[in-house]
């Protein structure tokens, strides 16, 4: 589903929690999209505190100045094991900076940047029509890697171990994990929940996804997907499964896991998509795949 498509099935509709969610949540997960409320709708059902950990703002110096991002690691500790983290596309509230903090407990300095940021602040947007033409359809791929690049630069200089450096993300930042893999080869591991496996090419913002990348894949990712999601078919699985058979080593020690009873989003416990016991398992396995491809962190559930 492309764009325009997109723009053509989301009603003007404000963003009321439950009522846009379920009207546009089919149509929006097509095109790669997550949805999710804004920061004062992001009401978890997890909530991580911050003792114990250095957790908060900081500014990382990238193409065109400097971008900030939310980090959470140890308070004490160097050379940390290092995970990136993507957002959905309602960019770093509560629910993204509750996941930095959750690996921060783990041992991970885990840091989100704001990729969106040359366009706009996601957080800011209550139409997700408005928030899809302002900033989201003008993020070019090349900007994000390049970004994360600088985020995982700056990680490695500020107690952060460049040689173990993971990436974890979530639908449209889940379809990042596995481009990050084809880019970085110092890339460790990646965790993609429910990200775009397949889509419409765009030569000058989305030349390339996950099935065109899996010859050149540096690190094994997991893939984490609902059997019910409409948007990410299972058609869009097994066109990603025979991918990744036909490519580079770490394409073939990749896994995708499908949860039954779970659709898109799974995984978002602030949303009426959540199911904690898919969650959970999904977790758990990310957590045990990191500490399997020498991400230095052995503790999990």
């Amino acid at each position: 589903m492309d764009d325009k498509h997109l723009d053509s099935l989301l009603p003007p509709l404000r963003l009321d929690r439950r009522g846009f969610l379920t009207a546009a949540a089919s149509a929006a997960a097509g095109a790669g999209f997550c949805l999710a409320a804004g920061p004062v709708m992001a009401q978890t059902v997890i909530k991580t505190d911050a003792k114990g950990l250095t957790a908060g703002w900081v500014e990382i110096p990238a193409a065109g100045g400097n971008m900030r991002a939310y980090r959470a690691q140890p308070e004490k500790g160097t050379h940390l094991p290092t995970v990136l983290v993507m957002a959905e596309i309602f960019g770093l509230h509560e629910y993204i900076q509750d996941i930095c903090r959750r690996l921060a407990h783990r041992g991970y300095l885990a840091i989100a940047p704001d990729v969106f940021a040359r366009q706009g602040d996601p957080t800011k947007y209550t139409e997700i029509a408005k928030l899809q033409a302002d900033i989201i359809s003008k993020i070019p791929d090349a900007q994000v890697i390049g970004d994360l690049d600088a985020t995982a630069k700056w990680a490695a200089g500020h107690n952060g171990d460049a040689n173990k450096l993971g990436i974890i993300g979530f639908c449209w930042g889940g379809r990042f994990v596995w481009l990050y893999s084809a880019h970085n080869p110092k890339l460790k591991a990646g965790a993609a929940f429910y990200g775009p496996l397949r889509g419409k090419r765009d030569d000058t913002l989305r030349p390339k996804f996950p099935v065109d990348i899996t010859a050149d894949m540096h690190a094994p990712v997991r893939g984490a997907y609902g059997a019910e999601d409409t948007g990410i078919t299972q058609d869009d699985v097994a066109a990603m499964r025979d991918a990744l058979a036909k490519g580079s080593a770490s394409a073939k020690a990749s896994v995708i896991d499908v949860y039954q009873g779970a659709g898109h989003a799974f995984h978002a416990d602030y949303r009426p998509s959540y199911r904690k016991e898919q969650a959970e398992q999904a977790w758990d396995r990310m957590l045990q795949w990191f500490s399997q491809h020498n991400l230095g962190v052995s503790k999990h559930k």
